[in-house]
Protein backbone atom coordinates (compact mmCIF):
# COMPACT_ATOMS: atom_id res chain seq x y z
CA UNK A 1 0.00 0.00 0.00
CA UNK A 2 0.97 3.65 -0.25
CA UNK A 3 3.38 4.97 -2.86
CA UNK A 4 2.22 6.43 -6.13
CA UNK A 5 -1.05 4.94 -7.33
CA UNK A 6 -1.13 3.85 -10.97
CA UNK A 7 -3.47 2.02 -13.38
CA UNK A 8 -2.00 -1.40 -12.39
CA UNK A 9 -3.17 -0.64 -8.82
CA UNK A 10 -6.66 0.02 -10.17
CA UNK A 11 -6.55 -3.29 -12.05
CA UNK A 12 -5.64 -5.06 -8.81
CA UNK A 13 -8.82 -3.64 -7.24
CA UNK A 14 -10.81 -5.05 -10.18
CA UNK A 15 -9.13 -8.46 -9.71
CA UNK A 16 -9.88 -8.45 -5.97
CA UNK A 17 -13.56 -7.69 -6.66
CA UNK A 18 -13.88 -10.37 -9.32
CA UNK A 19 -12.36 -13.05 -7.10
CA UNK A 20 -15.21 -12.54 -4.61
CA UNK A 21 -18.09 -11.27 -6.77
CA UNK A 22 -18.39 -13.81 -9.58
CA UNK A 23 -19.87 -13.10 -13.00
CA UNK A 24 -20.59 -9.38 -12.64
CA UNK A 25 -17.71 -8.05 -14.77
CA UNK A 26 -19.55 -5.06 -16.26
CA UNK A 27 -21.03 -4.02 -12.90
CA UNK A 28 -17.71 -4.24 -11.02
CA UNK A 29 -15.99 -2.16 -13.70
CA UNK A 30 -18.73 0.50 -13.72
CA UNK A 31 -18.67 0.73 -9.92
CA UNK A 32 -14.90 1.22 -9.87
CA UNK A 33 -15.06 3.77 -12.70
CA UNK A 34 -17.55 5.86 -10.71
CA UNK A 35 -15.48 5.58 -7.53
CA UNK A 36 -12.40 6.86 -9.39
CA UNK A 37 -14.51 9.64 -10.93
CA UNK A 38 -15.75 10.73 -7.46
CA UNK A 39 -19.33 9.71 -8.26
CA UNK A 40 -22.08 8.11 -6.20
CA UNK A 41 -23.67 4.92 -7.50
CA UNK A 42 -27.21 3.55 -7.64
CA UNK A 43 -27.14 -0.27 -7.67
CA UNK A 44 -30.23 -1.98 -9.03
CA UNK A 45 -30.85 -5.71 -8.76
CA UNK A 46 -33.12 -8.24 -7.10
CA UNK A 47 -32.18 -9.32 -3.54
CA UNK A 48 -29.33 -11.81 -3.29
CA UNK A 49 -27.37 -10.71 -6.38
CA UNK A 50 -24.24 -9.61 -4.45
CA UNK A 51 -24.83 -5.84 -4.23
CA UNK A 52 -23.75 -5.67 -0.57
CA UNK A 53 -20.94 -8.16 -1.21
CA UNK A 54 -19.56 -5.96 -4.00
CA UNK A 55 -19.34 -2.82 -1.84
CA UNK A 56 -18.04 -4.66 1.23
CA UNK A 57 -15.27 -6.28 -0.88
CA UNK A 58 -14.39 -2.86 -2.30
CA UNK A 59 -13.99 -1.55 1.26
CA UNK A 60 -11.58 -4.41 2.06
CA UNK A 61 -9.53 -3.93 -1.12
CA UNK A 62 -9.15 -0.21 -0.38
CA UNK A 63 -8.63 -0.61 3.39
CA UNK A 64 -11.32 2.03 4.10
CA UNK A 65 -14.32 2.11 6.45
CA UNK A 66 -17.49 0.49 5.10
CA UNK A 67 -20.90 1.10 6.70
CA UNK A 68 -24.27 -0.35 5.72
CA UNK A 69 -27.46 1.57 6.54
CA UNK A 70 -30.72 -0.35 6.18
CA UNK A 71 -33.33 2.12 4.94
CA UNK A 72 -36.75 1.52 6.49
CA UNK A 73 -40.03 3.52 6.58
CA UNK A 74 -39.30 4.70 10.14
CA UNK A 75 -35.68 5.81 9.48
CA UNK A 76 -35.24 9.48 10.43
CA UNK A 77 -32.71 11.97 8.96
CA UNK A 78 -30.86 12.14 12.33
CA UNK A 79 -30.40 8.34 12.19
CA UNK A 80 -28.14 8.96 9.19
CA UNK A 81 -26.46 12.29 9.86
CA UNK A 82 -26.06 12.17 13.66
CA UNK A 83 -27.29 14.30 16.56
CA UNK A 84 -26.09 16.98 18.96
CA UNK A 85 -26.21 15.71 22.54
CA UNK A 86 -25.94 17.43 25.89
CA UNK A 87 -22.97 15.90 27.73
CA UNK A 88 -21.24 16.36 31.07
CA UNK A 89 -23.06 16.71 34.38
CA UNK A 90 -21.30 19.92 35.42
CA UNK A 91 -20.19 21.61 32.18
CA UNK A 92 -23.42 20.97 30.20
CA UNK A 93 -21.69 21.03 26.79
CA UNK A 94 -23.24 20.13 23.47
CA UNK A 95 -21.34 17.42 21.60
CA UNK A 96 -21.97 16.20 18.07
CA UNK A 97 -22.39 12.45 17.80
CA UNK A 98 -21.72 11.48 14.14
CA UNK A 99 -24.16 9.21 12.33
CA UNK A 100 -23.26 6.27 10.06
CA UNK A 101 -22.87 8.60 7.04
CA UNK A 102 -19.44 9.54 8.45
CA UNK A 103 -17.70 6.61 6.75
CA UNK A 104 -15.75 6.12 3.51
CA UNK A 105 -18.05 3.75 1.63
CA UNK A 106 -21.72 3.98 2.67
CA UNK A 107 -24.18 1.35 1.47
CA UNK A 108 -27.72 2.80 1.60
CA UNK A 109 -29.68 -0.42 1.37
CA UNK A 110 -33.13 -0.14 -0.25
CA UNK A 111 -33.02 3.66 -0.32
CA UNK A 112 -36.54 3.83 -1.76
CA UNK A 113 -38.03 2.33 1.42
CA UNK A 114 -37.29 5.45 3.49
CA UNK A 115 -39.49 8.59 3.44
CA UNK A 116 -38.56 11.54 1.23
CA UNK A 117 -37.16 13.61 4.12
CA UNK A 118 -34.66 10.87 5.03
CA UNK A 119 -33.70 10.31 1.39
CA UNK A 120 -33.13 14.07 1.09
CA UNK A 121 -30.78 14.09 4.13
CA UNK A 122 -28.55 11.50 2.47
CA UNK A 123 -28.70 13.18 -0.93
CA UNK A 124 -27.74 16.53 0.60
CA UNK A 125 -24.70 14.89 2.21
CA UNK A 126 -23.82 13.37 -1.18
CA UNK A 127 -24.01 16.72 -2.93
CA UNK A 128 -22.34 18.94 -0.34
CA UNK A 129 -19.99 16.31 1.18
CA UNK A 130 -20.73 17.93 4.53
CA UNK A 131 -23.46 17.42 7.12
CA UNK A 132 -25.11 20.38 8.85
CA UNK A 133 -26.67 19.70 12.25
CA UNK A 134 -28.00 22.53 14.44
CA UNK A 135 -26.24 25.11 12.28
CA UNK A 136 -22.83 23.43 12.53
CA UNK A 137 -21.14 21.98 9.43
CA UNK A 138 -19.24 18.72 9.71
CA UNK A 139 -17.10 17.66 6.71
CA UNK A 140 -17.33 14.08 5.45
CA UNK A 141 -14.39 11.86 4.52
CA UNK A 142 -12.66 12.75 1.20
CA UNK A 143 -13.30 9.13 0.18
CA UNK A 144 -17.02 9.39 1.05
CA UNK A 145 -19.03 7.55 -1.61
CA UNK A 146 -22.65 6.41 -1.45
CA UNK A 147 -23.80 3.13 -2.98
CA UNK A 148 -27.60 3.13 -2.86
CA UNK A 149 -29.48 -0.06 -3.68
CA UNK A 150 -33.01 -0.38 -4.94
CA UNK A 151 -35.08 -3.29 -6.11
CA UNK A 152 -36.22 -3.20 -9.76
CA UNK A 153 -39.61 -4.65 -8.77
CA UNK A 154 -42.02 -2.13 -7.27
CA UNK A 155 -42.69 -3.52 -3.83
CA UNK A 156 -45.35 -2.20 -1.47
CA UNK A 157 -44.11 0.51 0.87
CA UNK A 158 -41.51 2.10 -1.40
CA UNK A 159 -40.97 5.80 -2.07
CA UNK A 160 -39.56 6.22 -5.60
CA UNK A 161 -36.66 8.65 -5.91
CA UNK A 162 -37.69 11.85 -7.75
CA UNK A 163 -35.90 12.67 -11.01
CA UNK A 164 -33.92 15.53 -9.41
CA UNK A 165 -32.56 13.14 -6.77
CA UNK A 166 -31.79 10.36 -9.24
CA UNK A 167 -29.71 12.91 -11.16
CA UNK A 168 -27.34 13.12 -8.16
CA UNK A 169 -26.10 9.59 -8.85
CA UNK A 170 -23.32 9.35 -11.41
CA UNK A 171 -24.47 5.94 -12.63
CA UNK A 172 -27.20 3.37 -12.24
CA UNK A 173 -25.42 0.02 -12.29
CA UNK A 174 -27.60 -3.01 -13.01
CA UNK A 175 -26.77 -6.31 -11.36
CA UNK A 176 -28.60 -9.26 -12.87
CA UNK A 177 -28.79 -12.97 -12.26
CA UNK A 178 -25.55 -14.87 -12.94
CA UNK A 179 -25.10 -17.35 -15.80
CA UNK A 180 -25.49 -21.07 -15.03
CA UNK A 181 -21.75 -21.83 -14.79
CA UNK A 182 -21.17 -18.76 -12.62
CA UNK A 183 -24.01 -19.74 -10.28
CA UNK A 184 -22.45 -23.20 -9.86
CA UNK A 185 -19.11 -21.47 -9.16
CA UNK A 186 -20.79 -19.44 -6.39
CA UNK A 187 -22.05 -22.65 -4.76
CA UNK A 188 -18.57 -24.18 -5.07
CA UNK A 189 -17.11 -21.19 -3.20
CA UNK A 190 -19.51 -21.84 -0.32
CA UNK A 191 -18.60 -25.55 -0.32
CA UNK A 192 -14.96 -24.43 0.04
CA UNK A 193 -15.77 -22.33 3.10
CA UNK A 194 -16.79 -18.90 1.79
CA UNK A 195 -19.45 -17.06 3.81
CA UNK A 196 -20.78 -13.64 2.75
CA UNK A 197 -21.30 -12.57 6.37
CA UNK A 198 -17.69 -13.46 7.40
CA UNK A 199 -15.15 -11.14 5.79
CA UNK A 200 -12.26 -13.36 6.95
CA UNK A 201 -13.41 -15.92 4.32
CA UNK A 202 -13.15 -13.43 1.41
CA UNK A 203 -9.38 -13.81 1.00
CA UNK A 204 -9.03 -10.10 0.13
CA UNK A 205 -5.95 -8.19 1.22
CA UNK A 206 -5.81 -4.38 0.86
CA UNK A 207 -4.50 -3.22 -2.52
CA UNK A 208 -4.20 0.43 -1.46
CA UNK A 209 -5.43 2.88 1.17
CA UNK A 210 -7.48 6.09 1.01
CA UNK A 211 -4.38 8.10 0.01
CA UNK A 212 -3.75 5.74 -2.89
CA UNK A 213 -7.35 6.20 -4.05
CA UNK A 214 -6.93 9.98 -3.92
CA UNK A 215 -3.79 9.69 -6.08
CA UNK A 216 -5.68 7.59 -8.62
CA UNK A 217 -8.44 10.21 -8.69
CA UNK A 218 -5.85 12.90 -9.36
CA UNK A 219 -4.52 10.77 -12.22
CA UNK A 220 -8.06 10.65 -13.65
CA UNK A 221 -8.09 14.46 -13.71
CA UNK A 222 -4.97 14.39 -15.90
CA UNK A 223 -6.54 12.20 -18.61
CA UNK A 224 -6.78 14.17 -21.87
CA UNK A 225 -10.15 14.83 -23.52
CA UNK A 226 -10.06 16.27 -27.03
CA UNK A 227 -12.74 18.65 -28.36
CA UNK A 228 -14.06 15.92 -30.69
CA UNK A 229 -14.78 13.78 -27.61
CA UNK A 230 -16.53 16.57 -25.68
CA UNK A 231 -18.52 17.23 -28.87
CA UNK A 232 -19.50 13.54 -29.00
CA UNK A 233 -20.59 13.58 -25.33
CA UNK A 234 -22.70 16.72 -25.75
CA UNK A 235 -24.14 15.28 -28.98
CA UNK A 236 -25.34 12.14 -27.12
CA UNK A 237 -26.79 14.13 -24.21
CA UNK A 238 -28.57 16.63 -26.45
CA UNK A 239 -29.99 13.83 -28.63
CA UNK A 240 -31.81 12.42 -25.57
CA UNK A 241 -33.70 15.73 -25.25
CA UNK A 242 -34.80 15.70 -28.89
CA UNK A 243 -35.83 12.03 -29.13
CA UNK A 244 -39.56 11.32 -29.51
CA UNK A 245 -39.06 8.07 -27.55
CA UNK A 246 -38.22 10.01 -24.36
CA UNK A 247 -40.37 12.46 -22.39
CA UNK A 248 -37.40 13.53 -20.23
CA UNK A 249 -33.89 13.90 -21.61
CA UNK A 250 -30.55 14.03 -19.80
CA UNK A 251 -29.40 17.17 -17.98
CA UNK A 252 -26.09 19.02 -18.43
CA UNK A 253 -24.98 17.28 -15.20
CA UNK A 254 -25.34 14.00 -17.10
CA UNK A 255 -22.82 15.22 -19.68
CA UNK A 256 -20.35 16.16 -16.93
CA UNK A 257 -20.82 12.72 -15.34
CA UNK A 258 -20.22 10.98 -18.68
CA UNK A 259 -17.07 13.03 -19.22
CA UNK A 260 -15.67 12.20 -15.75
CA UNK A 261 -16.56 8.51 -16.03
CA UNK A 262 -14.97 8.27 -19.50
CA UNK A 263 -11.72 9.68 -18.10
CA UNK A 264 -11.73 7.09 -15.29
CA UNK A 265 -12.44 4.30 -17.80
CA UNK A 266 -9.49 5.42 -19.95
CA UNK A 267 -7.23 5.33 -16.88
CA UNK A 268 -8.42 1.79 -16.04
CA UNK A 269 -7.44 0.77 -19.58
CA UNK A 270 -3.97 2.28 -19.04
CA UNK A 271 -4.52 5.24 -21.38
CA UNK A 272 -4.01 8.95 -20.68
CA UNK A 273 -6.61 9.98 -23.27
CA UNK A 274 -10.32 9.26 -23.85
CA UNK A 275 -11.56 7.45 -26.98
CA UNK A 276 -15.16 7.32 -28.30
CA UNK A 277 -15.54 3.69 -27.13
CA UNK A 278 -15.02 4.82 -23.51
CA UNK A 279 -17.97 7.16 -23.90
CA UNK A 280 -20.24 4.70 -25.70
CA UNK A 281 -19.57 1.85 -23.25
CA UNK A 282 -20.48 3.96 -20.22
CA UNK A 283 -23.35 6.00 -21.67
CA UNK A 284 -26.12 3.49 -20.72
CA UNK A 285 -25.07 3.35 -17.04
CA UNK A 286 -24.67 7.14 -16.82
CA UNK A 287 -27.95 8.03 -18.60
CA UNK A 288 -30.49 5.24 -17.97
CA UNK A 289 -31.78 6.71 -14.67
CA UNK A 290 -31.86 10.28 -16.00
CA UNK A 291 -34.36 9.76 -18.83
CA UNK A 292 -38.04 8.81 -18.99
CA UNK A 293 -39.40 6.58 -21.75
CA UNK A 294 -42.60 7.82 -23.44
CA UNK A 295 -45.62 6.13 -21.75
CA UNK A 296 -46.92 4.53 -24.96
CA UNK A 297 -43.52 2.89 -25.57
CA UNK A 298 -43.24 1.87 -21.91
CA UNK A 299 -46.58 0.05 -22.27
CA UNK A 300 -45.05 -1.86 -25.18
CA UNK A 301 -42.18 -2.94 -22.93
CA UNK A 302 -39.51 -0.57 -24.28
CA UNK A 303 -36.83 -0.01 -21.61
CA UNK A 304 -34.66 3.07 -21.09
CA UNK A 305 -31.64 1.08 -22.32
CA UNK A 306 -33.40 0.12 -25.56
CA UNK A 307 -34.53 3.70 -26.22
CA UNK A 308 -31.03 4.99 -25.47
CA UNK A 309 -29.35 2.45 -27.76
CA UNK A 310 -31.46 3.65 -30.68
CA UNK A 311 -30.39 7.24 -29.88
CA UNK A 312 -26.68 6.32 -29.53
CA UNK A 313 -26.78 4.56 -32.91
CA UNK A 314 -27.95 7.79 -34.54
CA UNK A 315 -25.18 9.95 -33.03
CA UNK A 316 -22.09 9.74 -35.18
CA UNK A 317 -18.94 8.84 -33.24
CA UNK A 318 -15.78 10.81 -34.09
CA UNK A 319 -13.10 9.01 -36.04
CA UNK A 320 -9.34 9.21 -35.47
Amino acid sequence: MGGTASPPDAQRIVEALRRVVLGQEAATREVLVCLLARGHILLEGVPGTAKTLLVRTLGLALDVRFVRIQFTPDLMPADITGITMLTGSGTQQFTFRPGPVFADLVLADEINRAPAKTQAALLEAMQERTVTVDGQSHPLSPTFTVFATQNPIEFEGTYPLPEAELDRFMAKVQIGYPAADVEQGILTKYVEGFEADRIDTYGVTPVMNADGLQQLRQSVDQVRVEPRITGYISGIVRATREAASLTLGASPRAGVALLKASRAAALLEGRDYVIPDDVKALAPAILRHRVNVAPELELEGVTADQALKAIFDRVEAPTA
